[in-house]
């Protein structure tokens, strides 16, 4: 019994279409990770990026539960001395709304070069037109709870 597995160029690649208008930031990061590695698929292979393709439109409506948009901290560093940054996921989410989303997909990834690039298969728009109506994305439908 031999394990066949798949080629780079044997990979069909899909696009997907996900509103985030009142949709839990984390759950709707799960599941966009999940299609962006390609583990949806009974193709999936670690080593090959099988996943397909993202645009995540309404970015600026996600939903953060609970006390998150006051309570939890973003963080980045400038690369100077004492150069830690940090403002609220509210503030963060007023903003810069795709940088919120980009950021818990982005942690959900490998860390590798293999993540980085299944990273950029991800478009995120705060508002609802997208230049993406040539691809035909398929609407993917999320739970908003």
């Amino acid at each position: 019994m031999n394990t066949t597995y798949p080629k780079k160029c044997d990979v069909p690649r899909g696009w997907h279409l996900v509103d985030a208008t009142g949709v839990v930031l984390g759950r709707m990061a799960v599941r966009i990770a999940t299609i962006l590695m390609g583990k949806h698929r009974p193709i999936y292979s670690a080593h090959i990026d099988t996943g397909e393709f993202i645009v995540v439109i309404n970015a600026a409506k996600v939903k953060l539960t609970g006390t998150k948009a006051d309570t939890r901290m973003v963080r980045y560093h400038t690369g100077w001395i004492g150069g830690l940054k940090e403002r609220t996921a509210g503030k963060v989410l007023a903003d810069k709304p795709a940088e919120l989303i980009t950021l818990a997909v982005r942690r959900m990834l490998p860390k590798t070069k293999l993540g980085r690039a299944m990273l950029k298969k991800m478009k995120v728009y705060a508002g609802a037109e997208h230049p993406h109506g040539a691809q035909q994305p398929k609407p993917l439908v999320l739970t908003a709870s």
